[in-house]
């Protein structure tokens, strides 16, 4: 005698919808944007003494993970975490986005320009990868 197997049993599983790690980070744009906008402009101002180089519009953003762009068309964007950095951390961003400006990459000439205000870039740079530019 054969023995039925029972029907297949199906299971429906529901996703609940993942709360974004940016979750309530809206609030805290709003808070620090301009602190932001003040600190970079103040900040290039003071660095592009050295560089004299020509910029576009600057704009401070809500990114998911870099702290800082160059466009081609010279715009620079920051994000509005970098009025949150240690004040070291903020020129070292602000001083290689505006290096872009000069050299759209990453070559010896490129660094040897971020050398020329900021020395130890490098040891600069392994900091601010200990910071996050998400909400924590």
């Amino acid at each position: 005698m054969r023995t039925r197997k029972p029907p297949p049993r199906f299971v429906i599983r529901v996703r609940q919808k993942r709360r974004s790690a940016l979750v309530g980070t809206h609030a805290a744009y709003k808070k620090h944007k301009e602190t932001a906008r003040e600190l970079v402009h103040r900040k290039l101002t003071e660095h592009n003494a050295h560089y004299a180089l020509a910029f576009g519009k600057v704009a401070i953003r809500n990114q998911r993970t870099r702290w800082g762009s160059c466009s081609k068309k010279g715009n620079l964007n920051f994000h509005y975490r970098i009025a949150l950095l240690p004040e070291h951390l903020a020129d070292y961003v602000i001083v290689h986005e505006l290096c872009h400006l000069a050299e759209f990459n990453h070559s010896k000439k490129f660094w040897s320009l971020v050398a020329q205000t900021i020395p130890d870039h490098r040891a600069r740079r392994k900091v601010l990868k200990g910071y996050t530019t998400r909400k924590t």
